[in-house]
């Protein structure tokens, strides 16, 4: 009888190891979606701090000098720091700026402005000693100057041509010739334009806001006419545009830079449609320049055309168009260290209270790049090659060490993730600013050119349209 159940028995303990095995499967799946879900949480939730960061928070990316004090609380980023083969981020050799109190700064008064003395005396009736009635004698005066300003005013400039007759034959009429204007038959003087222009396109004020300026000393001006009078005088400089970008290309160093536009009005194109305004800087001495262009697109072909004769090195964000351009022409391509430590800033932002991390660690190496530019800039650029050389290139090397191992820790979902994934992907072309003296660590320069563009950028929205803007 238990011979004949045995088959029986066999075959349940089979069913139930096989309910186990599918269990133990499920467990693990399971545990394995958890697992996932936990990581894509923790990322979503970097995201909202990161959001919240950004809309409220600071964004400043100054850093503090002097991180001597700091301490990895992660057990992992404990454990590299000291690991033998690991380099301390605050070895001896970090460079140090010296520490320094910001002085407040005082408004002060040109010695070179025209003055105009006021003289404030007593009345004659106080003149006279109130103890024994004599006449007061000066003995002195105390000074005080005051920054005095005078608004802007407007005149007319009348033009009157002389003209002549012969008085004997009276066959013969000149009229004396005047200077040629921007526009003639305009009312415009070079000095309006000149005015309208700055204070749209330096200082961020647009038209219609001018048009109500100028009510206020009571001229009225017409903003479409304003506009008219700014799109001539586009198309009288473009020749001198034409100019500075053929010079900028014969430089050996150029920073560019892109930032976004919208174009209200354009053909073909909804008006929420993004279109670019790109830049191309050139700080060396023989031509220190900006030049602007409007596109609308972000195309690497803008690129192409931008850079059609230059085969120097150029230096960018990390914006991947750049990259085909510049190997199919040989440009040597520099990475911007400002924004590999824009991210790391980024990640550092959203870290718990108290807690450092990665992105401390990280911070801390790219300031001792920093602190050796800084310590070097007066030098010259032979000097600043050798000194990159000694001083720069061992703590890349130590970055190098510190980023291989932190890839393989961190999610590259996560913010911390991202920022050494950035660092890895431009490595070659962060690195390769320590091989000449006249290359630059960062592309601040055109980033700083950029920016009164994007402080007007908002303002001018109602004045863009498509005329104003057309590439030549």
């Amino acid at each position: 009888m238990w011979m004949e159940n045995k088959p029986d028995l066999l075959q349940e303990n089979i069913d139930l190891q096989k309910i186990v095995a599918d269990k133990d499967d499920i467990i693990s799946a399971q545990e394995k979606s958890l697992q996932s879900k936990e990581k894509r949480i923790r990322i979503l939730e970097e995201y909202i701090l990161s959001l919240q960061q950004k809309q409220f928070g600071s964004s400043s990316e100054k850093q503090e000098v002097l991180q001597a004090e700091l301490v990895f609380t992660e057990a992992e980023d404990t454990a590299e720091a000291e690991a033998p083969e690991q380099v301390d981020a605050f070895a001896d050799d970090t460079v140090v700026v010296a520490e320094h109190k910001r002085k407040k700064k005082r408004a002060s008064i040109p010695k070179e402005l025209h003055r105009i003395e006021i003289t404030h005396d007593l009345p004659e009736d106080q003149k006279c000693c109130p103890h024994d009635g004599s006449l007061l004698k000066p003995i002195g005066f105390e000074s005080h100057e005051q920054l005095d300003i005078i608004p802007a005013s407007v005149r007319v400039l009348h033009h009157k041509r002389l003209k002549y007759a012969c008085p004997c034959c009276e066959n013969y009429l000149v009229t004396a010739k005047k200077p040629a204007q921007p526009i003639e038959k305009s009312i415009a003087s070079p000095g309006l334009l000149a005015h309208i222009a700055t204070q749209k396109y330096v200082d961020a004020m647009p038209l219609y806001r001018q048009t109500d300026i100028f009510k206020r000393i009571g001229v009225e001006m017409d903003r479409t006419t304003l506009a008219n009078w700014m799109i001539r005088c586009g198309n009288l400089v473009q020749p001198l545009i034409n100019l500075l970008h053929e010079r900028m290309l014969e430089q050996t160093i150029l920073h560019a830079d892109e930032t976004r536009v919208q174009v209200l009005n354009e053909t073909g194109r909804a008006a929420e449609t993004q279109s670019f305004m790109w830049v191309l800087r050139s700080t060396q001495p023989t031509c220190a320049a900006v030049l602007y262009r409007y596109e609308p697109t972000r195309s690497g072909k803008v690129i192409t055309e931008l850079l059609r004769d230059f085969n120097g090195a150029l230096m960018t964000d990390g914006y991947a168009a750049y990259n085909a351009p510049c190997e199919k022409k040989g440009i040597t391509h520099l990475a911007c260290w400002a924004h590999a430590r824009r991210k790391f800033i980024e990640a550092q932002k959203i870290q718990a209270k108290g807690k450092t991390g990665k992105a401390d660690q990280a911070i801390a190496f790219i300031q001792q790049l920093y602190g050796i530019e800084k310590a070097i800039k007066d030098k010259t650029p032979e000097e600043k090659y050798q000194l990159r050389q000694t001083q720069s290139l061992p703590v890349l090397q130590k970055i190098k060490v510190w980023l291989d191992k932190g890839l393989a820790h961190s999610p590259p979902q996560s913010l911390i993730g991202k920022a050494l994934h950035y660092l890895h992907e431009q490595w070659p072309k962060l690195v390769r600013y320590v091989e000449s003296g006249d290359y630059p660590i960062d592309n601040n320069a055109a980033e700083n050119a950029i920016r009164p563009f994007v402080i007007g950028r908002k303002n001018w929205l109602f004045d863009l349209a498509q005329h104003e803007w057309t590439p030549r």
